[in-house]
């Protein structure tokens, strides 16, 4: 995944920016039911670029002019994939006895 994460990022200004698909486009892609039992890496990562990547906007992309772009950075991308491993919700209004120690 961090490969192909690196390759996204260094190969960017060569996806279109705003997707050019139809609403419901992926149905006719992808299975009614979900596979019975695991498959392939190879396979999944075509999935990503056959299924998922025409439809979505790429806002880490140099010519996308929007909004400021964030995790374009690989130290931000570190700190995403460890986030992401320990499951950190950035904000919560759920008080903990822990929160309510630190007001």
């Amino acid at each position: 995944m961090v490969d192909y994460i690196a390759d996204y990022l260094k190969n960017i200004r060569q996806r279109r920016v705003l997707p050019n698909v139809k609403p419901g486009y992926m149905r006719q892609l992808v299975p009614d039911t979900a596979p019975n039992t695991g498959e392939d890496w190879n396979v999944i990562i075509n999935d990503i670029e056959r299924v998922i990547m025409p439809g979505i906007t790429h806002w880490q992309s140099p010519y996308m002019h929007a909004y400021f772009p964030a995790l374009n950075s690989f130290p931000s991308l570190l700190g995403d994939m460890l986030a992401d491993a320990i499951n950190c919700i950035g904000f919560t209004w759920v008080r903990t006895k822990c929160h309510l120690a630190l007001l």
